[in-house]
């Protein structure tokens, strides 16, 4: 199936559940044929787990969640070598899967923040000194509190940098609170579709690493990156991984849109999910994070 027939398939699917959320819906499914990961932030409530769990029922395809808290161990997540008789057997963790929902990540403890570093970065996980590689396509969604509250913590830059977009879940508006109070009344009668297998998100990944990315647009990005170095508002700019993200996720959005060539708009849409959360900025600043990124790209010709 080509990637903008089952976007809009997906999408038509995932509105029998969600109200609005039109962007959110097209980063989370740009991230999956980017082959990356996203990292969904907004208050509890906001639908990000019920979104999660939408995109994952419209594809045949293995889903796991997790839920974090601060008891969470790393064993928890990557699973664990036991003995029975004289033989070692091996009990998987949740990661191995297709598609994986972490809750609350930024509630849990280093240490299994700390493997589930290696889980993104390197797909794949070590459990009683053997290396296991995980499923394929294999894409991970976390959600985050943005506030300080009942035990959460800003998650390390190393950890949220392997996330290649950041997704910003805000509060819906009075007319998408009214459709959803309507999708809540029918929801029991509304099953949704399995759209797309395994297979097609592998064909479609590999579709979009032929996507054309032209040289106005790679020194635009480029451009985009090193002026988050120079900012005097910026404590520590983006590093050369978002360039990474800014070709894989650009290239994705044209995918999807069924072009071949990635455009200038699509890194102007990107910037702040990929952005956002690999800058740190002076606490004297008052501009905030999206405030500087909104400048550098209305600066920038």
């Amino acid at each position: 199936m080509e990637a903008k027939d089952a976007y809009q398939q997906i999408l038509t699917e995932m509105k029998k559940h969600i109200a609005g959320k039109t962007d959110t819906i097209e980063l989370m499914f740009i991230t999956m044929v980017a082959n990356g990961h996203a990292l969904l932030e907004g208050v509890p409530g906001v639908a990000k787990t019920t979104m999660c769990k939408a995109l994952a029922s419209t594809i045949q395809a293995d889903f796991k969640r997790i839920q974090g808290t601060p008891d969470l161990m790393p064993s928890d997540i990557v699973g664990m070598t036991y003995q029975e008789g004289k033989e070692v057997k091996l009990a998987k963790g949740p990661v191995f899967t297709n598609v994986l929902l972490i809750d609350e990540l930024n509630r849990a403890p280093p240490k299994t923040m700390s493997a589930f570093l290696e889980t993104l970065e390197e797909r794949q996980v070590t459990v009683g000194g053997a290396d296991l590689v995980l499923p394929k396509p294999f894409t991970a969604f976390a959600t985050q509190n943005p506030l300080r509250i009942e035990g959460t913590e800003a998650l390390p830059k190393v950890l949220a940098d392997r996330f290649i977009i950041k997704i910003d879940v805000d509060y819906p508006s009075m007319e998408e609170e009214a459709v959803m109070l309507r999708l809540k009344e029918s929801e029991s009668s509304e099953e949704v579709k399995k759209i797309i297998t395994t297979e097609d998100i592998i064909s479609m990944q590999n579709a979009a690493k032929k996507i054309t990315l032209p040289d106005n647009v790679v020194e635009y990005l480029t451009k985009i990156v090193a002026s988050t170095r120079t900012d005097i508002h910026v404590v520590m700019g983006a590093s050369p991984r978002a360039d990474i993200a800014f070709m894989a996720a650009a290239k994705a959005r044209a995918l999807i849109y069924g072009r071949n060539t990635a455009t200038i708009d699509d890194i102007k849409f990107l910037a702040k999910p990929v952005l956002s959360h690999r800058i740190s900025v002076r606490s004297t600043g008052g501009i905030g994070v999206k405030g500087i990124i909104d400048g550098i790209v209305a600066t920038l010709k």
